[in-house]
């Protein structure tokens, strides 16, 4: 097979996928694959009482998992702030993942972040299933997960506008 076949059908390989992961997989989130979220809480960066997952309750949530020293999540992080900025009906909780404080507070500072909690020991890779950097973690009005979105996306702000669509009209 020619070279030039192959990078054809890579090509329309890469494309088929970049579609499915921005237009498709956001709108898995359907309830019948939706599962309790963690009983977890988080301390967070600048004072006040632990968040815990339980006291979102009534919102869609929406779990935003990063660490300071990934390249994807500071790419993304401007996108779900403008996001979260333009949805107030919705709460964006940023979580750093296996960092300290120490290292996370001039980060979200100089990055205008809000809500920020931390995740020094990385319990989270296990209770909501990180595989990798930023993972948005969609949790429902009920606190089931419905959705689980892992890697760069430069189109989160629609799948995030999809899911609390879809996720408020089915109150």
């Amino acid at each position: 097979m020619p070279w030039g076949r192959v990078l054809d059908v890579a090509a329309v390989a890469l494309i088929l996928f970049a579609l499915w992961k921005v237009f498709v997989a956001p709108r898995f989130l359907n309830r019948p694959g939706a599962y309790p979220a963690p009983r977890v809480a988080f301390a967070r960066l600048v004072g006040g009482a632990p968040f815990s997952i339980a006291s979102a309750r009534g919102h869609v949530l929406f779990l935003d998992f990063f660490a300071t020293w990934c390249t994807p999540c500071r790419a993304e992080l401007p996108l779900v702030q403008a996001w979260e900025r333009a949805h107030p009906q919705a709460l964006v909780v940023p979580v750093d993942v296996g960092e300290s404080r120490a290292a996370v507070l001039p980060f979200a500072s100089a990055h205008g972040m809000r809500r920020v909690v931390l995740d020094p020991e990385q319990l989270s890779r296990g209770y909501f299933q990180i595989l990798g950097f930023p993972t948005m973690v969609v949790v429902d009005q009920q606190g089931n997960i419905r959705a689980t979105w892992t890697g760069f996306n430069p189109a989160i702000g629609l799948a995030m506008s999809n899911a609390l669509q879809n996720l408020t009209e089915k109150r």
